[in-house]
């Protein structure tokens, strides 16, 4: 290793033991040898996607041109063409990965797809386009999306039973935090009946940080006292400091214990919506705050260029905060603030911003074939 490698901060991050994924993906990305240069120089070791970033992706040059016009030749329909598009891309990036995978034992070179976001309230159809995703891609080493909704639940362990890795999306409470480790836990027992290699299965759980932020923020603000402002922009790391307290007390049971032992692997804990809302916050504050052993932080790129220009990595510092954090969730109920209100207020907003951009996707992905269509004609 050089003495770069050892002291970019992203460098000292992956050596506190945290994962560095990419939060984005672009055919763009993939032709070009970007993700290779982020390997190598940046420490990345994963990507996710959702359908923000692939709608983003769609908009923008003309990268996906051939292909639209190959699929708008062929016949397909828009959702069939988005989920050729999609899976196309995230297996060209799984492929990229593949020695970060070999490397990893599995844990890392990860990409995630995910399900449609309407079927975020359908077990039944989530748990089967989980698996034609999973058939699709074709790729052991990528991730299905599955968001944490009640019937997501259902779905991730079915998914998890069936031998099919998946990272659950979409967690705001710690409450929910412990149902999607229990759905995870039920998922490797049915897998275990049915003589299902437990080593080859592996999660992470989705813990959203700057949001929670966002949200109480703003009531904050509202209320307006010096007491409330001096709570400000405290809640999402208290949040996700005591998410990984819940991590570490669930996989130390007696019930994860008997599938640790079986070659079963912990679900990790992975901050996701890292990215600075606030422009009076540091940048990489969702980074430096976070750092532990055994989490993934899926960075947007800007997240992730702060952090390797100047972020400050003092070890794991998480490490300790636990009655600290649970002293600023006491404080912030204490204004009037319903925890369990703001949460499930996230997640139904969550849900429906994936749906407004699965639209956008769709929109997107019809009008260049109505118009490969038109150039064929």
């Amino acid at each position: 290793m050089t003495d770069t490698e050892i002291t970019t901060p992203t460098a000292q991050l992956s050596a506190v033991g945290v994962s560095i994924w990419l939060d984005d993906l672009s055919r763009e990305r993939l032709r070009t040898d970007n993700l290779q240069k982020l390997i190598a120089e940046k420490n990345v070791v994963g990507v996710t996607t959702n359908p923000s970033i692939f709608a983003s992706a769609l908009a923008k040059g003309e990268a996906y041109d051939e292909q639209v016009r190959e699929l708008a030749a062929a016949g397909k329909n828009v959702t069939e063409s988005v989920f050729e598009i999609t899976t196309s891309d995230v297996a060209h990036g799984c492929d990229i990965f593949k020695p970060v995978y070999d490397a990893t034992n599995g844990f890392d070179g990860r990409v995630s797809i995910e399900v449609e976001p309407g079927f975020a309230n359908d077990a039944e159809k989530t748990i089967k386009q989980a698996k034609e995703l999973y058939d699709k891609v074709n790729k052991e080493n990528v991730l299905i999306k599955i968001p944490a909704t009640i019937e997501g639940l259902t779905a991730i362990t079915a998914t998890i039973a069936a031998g099919i890795s998946v990272n659950v999306t979409l967690i705001f409470s710690l409450e929910r935090y412990r149902d999607v480790i229990n759905a995870y836990l039920a998922g490797l027992e049915k897998a275990q009946e049915a003589g299902i290699d437990l080593s080859g299965i592996h999660s992470v759980a989705s813990f959203f940080v700057s949001r929670v932020d966002t949200e109480i923020d703003k009531r904050l603000v509202a209320i307006g006292t010096d007491e409330a402002l001096a709570l400000k922009s405290k809640a999402g790391v208290a949040n996700a400091q005591l998410a990984y307290e819940v991590y570490e007390q669930a996989f130390t049971t007696e019930r994860a214990k008997v599938l640790l032992e079986a070659g079963a692997n912990k679900q990790r804990p992975l901050w996701a919506s890292t990215g600075v809302k606030d422009p009076s916050l540091p940048d990489t504050l969702y980074v430096t705050e976070l750092a532990a052993p055994e989490v993934v932080n899926t960075m947007p790129e800007k997240t992730l260029d702060a952090t390797f220009d100047h972020g400050v990595i003092t070890g794991n510092t998480i490490a300790g905060s636990y009655a600290a954090a649970n002293k600023v969730l006491d404080a912030i109920a204490a204004q009037g603030i319903s925890y369990a209100e703001v949460t499930e207020l996230l997640e139904k907003e969550g849900v429906e911003k994936f749906i407004v951009s699965w639209t956008e996707l769709l929109e997107t992905v019809q009008t260049a074939l109505d118009a490969a269509k038109g150039d064929n004609a």
